[in-house]
């Protein structure tokens, strides 16, 4: 799904690394566009039309550009282009997934060598009632869900996902590696929701005595994500309090531009670029490809390639240092055309 503004060029600078990294472990990718987004919107009055949810409930992968236009709007103001939103609810994905890593030679505040994750509840929280909050005369109600199950089965994800972190890096050199630990990040000081997300949270834990367990508040977690960000290695969160997270931890290394998402669940996962669509720059060539290429980095990793998956990591960072990716100083590419050719050859 390429999506809206951007979507369609640096779709088409990121499938030809993906396919080269697999073919370099013997797979073959195999795509099938459909069409999502405002333009969906437009002609059908769905962002995701039912001939596409049906489309995507055959596959395990779905790659997709950033979607939505400022000025596509339900009446009620909120956006209407929006796709991520109606996928994870067809297919429950329930955990976002945003790894921050800074890559080598880009210009951040975040210190070398800041490689976290961040794990945001997907389904749930402070998002659980989108489009159906109570509307009054004299106000709006939104409410917070939070359930045993919902935060239960996130918490194992991330306690997982650290304990596979920790055996990479124990297995990379020079093999010191670093503990493996999960931070419960939420405002369980001032709402009953989030002290119940600790205290589950609290109770997985439990069975994962080999990684280290601790929890912070939302205001603390993004002071120390500024100043103190090597602190963390998996950091989880409710959905709302993850989704701002992780566009604060965006700009400490260099950017959205830098940043891929998984959406992932039981069977289906989605992948994509953390960024708006940039309609202002649709269509000049100079879109920064980056955080779709990671994307599909994590897509191979979903779909069993994780070596063909570290061959995309290492030629971005390869482009990133020689100054072939072209990055401009606002982060910009000098071409997106040329950016997604330049880390085919440092792939090759």
């Amino acid at each position: 799904m390429e999506g809206d503004g951007i979507g369609p060029e640096i779709v088409a600078a990121a499938l030809p690394v993906l396919e080269a990294a697999a073919a370099s472990d013997g797979a073959r990718l195999e795509w099938r566009r459909l069409d999502a987004g405002t333009r969906a919107y437009a002609h059908t009055g769905s962002s995701v039309p039912p001939d596409v949810l049906e489309a995507c409930r055959g596959v395990r992968a779905m790659l997709k550009g950033p979607a939505g236009l400022p000025g596509v709007r339900h009446a009620d103001g909120t956006e209407a282009g929006t796709v991520a939103g109606p996928l994870r609810k067809a297919f429950t994905l329930f955990a976002n997934v945003r790894p921050v890593r800074r890559v080598p030679g880009v210009p951040a505040i975040a210190p070398d060598g800041t490689d976290y994750v961040i794990v945001r509840e997907n389904t749930e929280g402070a998002y659980a009632t989108r489009d159906a909050g109570e509307v009054t005369g004299d106000g709006v109600e939104d409410r917070i869900r939070i359930t045993r199950e919902g935060t239960a089965r996130v918490a194992r994800l991330a306690f997982e996902l650290a304990r596979r972190r920790a055996a990479a890096r124990a297995a990379s050199p020079p093999g010191s590696g670093g503990a493996a630990r999960v931070t419960c990040c939420d405002k369980a000081n001032v709402l009953r929701s989030f002290a119940f997300f600790r205290r589950v949270t609290g109770e997985v834990a439990e069975r994962y005595p080999d990684v280290a367990f601790d929890a912070v508040y939302a205001d603390a977690a993004a002071a120390a994500i500024v100043d103190q960000s090597r602190r963390f290695d998996v950091l989880l969160a409710e959905n709302l309090i993850g989704d701002i997270l992780s566009d604060v931890a965006a700009a400490t290394i260099g950017g959205l531009g830098f940043c891929p998402a998984a959406n992932l669940g039981e069977g289906h996962g989605l992948f994509e670029p953390v960024h708006g669509s940039a309609p202002d720059i649709a269509g000049t060539d100079r879109a920064n490809p980056t955080a779709m290429i990671l994307a599909g980095a994590m897509m191979l990793e979903w779909l069993g390639l994780p070596a063909a998956a570290e061959r995309v990591r290492r030629a971005v960072d390869r482009a990133v240092a020689t100054g072939a990716l072209g990055l401009q100083p606002d982060g910009r590419a000098a071409s997106t055309r040329g950016a997604g050719r330049a880390v085919l050859e440092a792939l090759a």
